[in-house]
């Protein structure tokens, strides 16, 4: 008597190599991903500072503000201010407010670690 053999189906060296295949993709996949996100973040961060700089230079012309004087943040707010709402940093760091007429205004605490700098 012959034994039928079944020919539907997967083998097991068939399914382990589609397995290794998708490993492989995902590992080329993943690095780029996060770099893609961390360069995204970095650019909005910087797009959040240059706003920034431009709300504390005209608060600081309009209010007749001298080298010198700290820049007050509360000010910069609000619905009736010179931006409506205080943006955050998507990095997760936080903006630094300097003294009117320094070099830089305004700048992130991740500046040094991860490249948030106008």
């Amino acid at each position: 008597m012959k034994l039928k053999r079944r020919t539907a189906g997967f083998t097991l060296v068939e399914i382990m190599i589609v397995v290794a295949i998708i490993g492989l993709l995902a590992s080329i996949a993943i690095p780029n991903f996060i770099h893609s996100r961390e360069l995204s973040q970095r650019k909005a961060c910087v797009g959040n500072l240059r706003q920034l700089e431009g709300a504390v230079q005209t608060w600081a012309l309009e209010k007749r503000k001298y080298n010198g004087d700290p820049i007050d943040s509360t000010q910069l707010f609000g619905a009736n201010n010179y931006i409506k709402s205080q943006p955050h940093c998507p990095g997760g760091g936080g903006y630094n407010y300097f003294n009117v007429g320094d070099p830089v205004h305004v700048s992130c605490t991740l500046s040094v670690t991860a490249g948030h700098t106008l």
